[in-house]
Formats: C-alpha cells, sequence, structure tokens
C-alpha cells in the first residue's frame, strides 16, 4: 500500500542524520518523494536517557523510547555499545513504547537507531547516543575459557571457569547471555551450568571438521547484582580436525578407529575385568602422555593384595581423570581380542598403542559399548558431556531454551541510512 508523506517531506532533498547529529543533504535519484531519505524522527519520539554530554545514564536503569501520541509509531530500536553488544528490549504490539530488557554495561558509549513511521507511513530515523556511569562495586567476576588455545577433536567442549559462585537464576541468566561462543562453519549450540562456578558448551552434535571456534566474555562492566559486576576475560580461539571417533566392543574384544566416518584400523584389545569393568559411553581424549608409572594405590586397591600392580606404561591416552587410559599393555597380548583381564583400561599391543597415540589427539570421541561397566559420568571424571541427550542438555542453561537474547552478531547498527 501506498502511503502520501508529509508535507516536510515532499521535498527532492531530505535532511539525513548521520551517527555524528549533524544534518547534510541529499537529493532522491529521480525527485520523487517516495525515494527519499527517512526523515530526521526527534519530534516524533522520546527518550529517557540523558541528553547533555555532561550526563551519564545510570545502568541500573532500562532504556525507554516511546513515541508521541497521535504522531506515528516506533518500527525499529537497536542499541549496541561500542565494542559491539546489544542490548535485548521488547517493542510493544502496537509500536508505541521499546524498553530493554537486559541491563547496560557500566562506564560504556551506546548508541540507540530509532526507526519510525509516521501516521501517514513515511519512513523516519533517529540516532541517540550516550555514556553511562560507572559502577558503584568494585567486585568483578572473572572468566577462564577452556581448553588452552590449539587445535582438538570435534568432541572438546568448550569450559567456562568462574572465579566466584553464582547460585541465583536470574543471575546465571546474565552470566550466561554475555558469555559467546561463534563458529565457522555455524552450529547451534547451548552453555551447561555443571556447577555454580563452572560452565560447559557443546554443540547438539559434534563440532564440524575444520571448524574455527572462537570464544569470549561480554560481561565487563555488566551488573550481576547489587555488589557484583562483570571483569575482564580472555578469549579463547581453537580449531577442530578431522573426525576421530573409537569405538571398542568390550564384549567381542576390539577397537575400531574411524577417521569422517571411514574406518581405518581395527584393533584386539582387553578391557576391565569382572569388578573392574571400563566404563560404558563416550569419553573425550583428555591428554596424551609417552610414559606414565601406574599404581593399583591410586584406584584404591591395596599395595600387597592380588589385584595390586605398579607398572611403567607407554603410550597412554588419558580419557577419564580417575585414571582410565588406551595404553600399551604388553604383559596381557596373550588375552588381547579374547578376553578381558585388566583393572579399566583398554589394553593393546605395543605396536598398536603406539599407532593409536600417533593418530588420536585431545578432544576426539573414544566410546565403549557392550561394557558391564557403569555409564561414563556426565561431569566430574572428564568430559562424558555427549552422554548427555540435547533436550536434556538445554535444561542446564540458565536462558529461554538455551537461546542468547538480543539481535543476531551480523545485525548491525546503521548509523548513515542508504538511499531507497
Amino acid at each position: 500500500m501506498n502511503h502520501i508523506p508529509r508535507t516536510r517531506t515532499v521535498v527532492s532533498c531530505t535532511l539525513l542524520v548521520t551517527a555524528l547529529g549533524a544534518g547534510v543533504t541529499a537529493c532522491g535519484s529521480d525527485g520523487d518523494p517516495l525515494s527519499a531519505r527517512p526523515y530526521d524522527a526527534a519530534g516524533l519520539i522520546s527518550f529517557n536517557g540523558p541528553t547533555g554530554a555532561e550526563k551519564r545514564a545510570d545502568p541500573d536503569k532500562p532504556l525507554e523510547v516511546t513515541a508521541k501520541s497521535g504522531e506515528g509509531r516506533i518500527t525499529d530500536v537497536t542499541a549496541q555499545d561500542s565494542t559491539g553488544r546489544y542490548v535485548a528490549g521488547e517493542l510493544a504490539a502496537d509500536g508505541s513504547r521499546w524498553h530493554s530488557t537486559s541491563p547496560l554495561a557500566a562506564n560504556a558509549h551506546y548508541t540507540v537507531a530509532v526507526s519510525t513511521e509516521d501516521e501517514d507511513g513515511a519512513p523516519g530515523r533517529k540516532v541517540l547516543t550516550f555514556d553511562t556511569s560507572k559502577p558503584r562495586s568494585k567486585k568483578r567476576l572473572g572468566v577462564t575459557f577452556g581448553p588452552d588455545a590449539g587445535e582438538y577433536g570435534v568432541g572438546q567442549p568448550i569450559t567456562a571457569q568462574l572465579d566466584q559462585e553464582i547460585k541465583d537464576k536470574a543471575q546465571r541468566a546474565i552470566v550466561e547471555r554475555a558469555l559467546r561462543v561463534d563458529s565457522v562453519p555455524a552450529v547451534p549450540g547451548s552453555w551447561y551450568w555443571v556447577s555454580d562456578k563452572e560452565l560447559h558448551y557443546r554443540p547438539k552434535e559434534y563440532w564440524p571438521t575444520h571448524a574455527t571456534v572462537q570464544v569470549h566474555s561480554n560481561l565487563d562492566g555488566i551488573k550481576i547484582s547489587d555488589r557484583l559486576w562483570g571483569g575482564k576475560s580472555k578469549a579463547l580461539k581453537i580449531t577442530t580436525g578431522d573426525r576421530i571417533e573409537v569405538v571398542t566392543d568390550a564384549s567381542a574384544h576390539q577397537l575400531t578407529f574411524y577417521k569422517n566416518g571411514e574406518q581405518i584400523e581395527q584393533i584386539p584389545v582387553t578391557t576391565g575385568k569382572p569388578g573392574y569393568e571400563t566404563r560404558n559411553g563416550v569419553k573425550v581424549v583428555l591428554e596424551k602422555q609417552y610414559f606414565v608409572r601406574m599404581r593399583g594405590t591410586t584406584v584404591g586397591i591395596a599395595e600387597g593384595s592380588s589385584d595390586s600392580y605398579d607398572l611403567p606404561v607407554y603410550y597412554a591416552t588419558r580419557v577419564t581423570w580417575s585414571g582410565e587410559y588406551v595404553h600399551a599393555a604388553p604383559w596381557s597380548v596373550g588375552s588381547q581380542g579374547y578376553a578381558n583381564v585388566s583393572h579399566g583400561c583398554t589394553g593393546m599391543s605395543t605396536s598398536s598403542a603406539e599407532w593409536f597415540f600417533d593418530n588420536i589427539r585431545a578432544g576426539d570421541i573414544v566410546k565403549v559399548v557392550n561394557s558391564n561397566g557403569d555409564p561414563m559420568e556426565p561431569f566430574g571424571n572428564g568430559f562424558g558431556d555427549w552422554n548427555v541427550d540435547w533436550k536434556k542438555w538445554r535444561t542446564g542453561s540458565a536462558l529461554t531454551n538455551g537461546t542468547p537474547d538480543g539481535p543476531a552478531p551480523g545485525d548491525a547498527v546503521r548509523l548513515q541510512p542508504t538511499a531507497v
């Protein structure tokens, strides 16, 4: 439906509002008033933020933009600080009012772009800028991301370790909303609160092969509680390699090694004997150690008992913090492929263990099936994150459906309107 603009817009040149608030003139391509750029909407809206450069907004107070009664309506509002952080907000169905629903950052510079329509349907635009005051409390929340920068397998979760406990759900939502994970190619994912001080992030499925994953915190200057504000945190970047999946069938005594969906090796193995059965489920490689001295006393076996051991072990690939490895076990070669005789580890010949060691990396997937052992713990003993189904994983997020608020990262504030 075509609308005839008000008289003030029916001219061949129209006043443009730039990010600095200065006016410049520009002509439409053919003099048609419908091709004119949006007019200055300053007279149509009111704003509760500070108007003078010497004033600073209180970050505790929400933003509000209101359309003047009978003058038109607001069609869109985008609020963003100088670091690129968006402010989530809600626009009334009739376009009469927009207000922020997420907290502002303290000591930050904000740009608010307001799009409008007058009662005749003519588009308007106003860009507002303001600064917020410094936080009242000096207490800051720090976040340390893991793992270390580098290349990992497609099963590697991202971790966020907080230096203070966050128990309140609303405060958790503020923290989680500010922890951003971006991957190329992009895949859906979500945070899970493992404890009051630790979060894990994983995609719905494994990471894509040869992906780049970047993690950063937008918490700096964000109010979490009356006595706690977000602090600065170091960003993290990791990449993924090929998709390596290892499946150990404890009943068949065979380990099968897959690379990008193709089986490339099968190795006879032995797993945990009765009473020491290997855990079932998906584990993620934690680290590789060329040499480990393994003692039964470290897993609760009394020294001198029939099950006691103290052995030098080579080519050891660790999958749990409690001591489960895939490693060389030359003493059990006769049982490999036929019987389970270990204390929970997956043992193989030295040559096979060396090959495995050379072709596996931290973050790769090691899955055990058909064992009589307990299921792998989701948390606390390594990365059992993939044993939690996606629906349940989403319930571990403090945000609704695990989805951050606000515009998508690509929705940038356009400070200079373009001709139509």
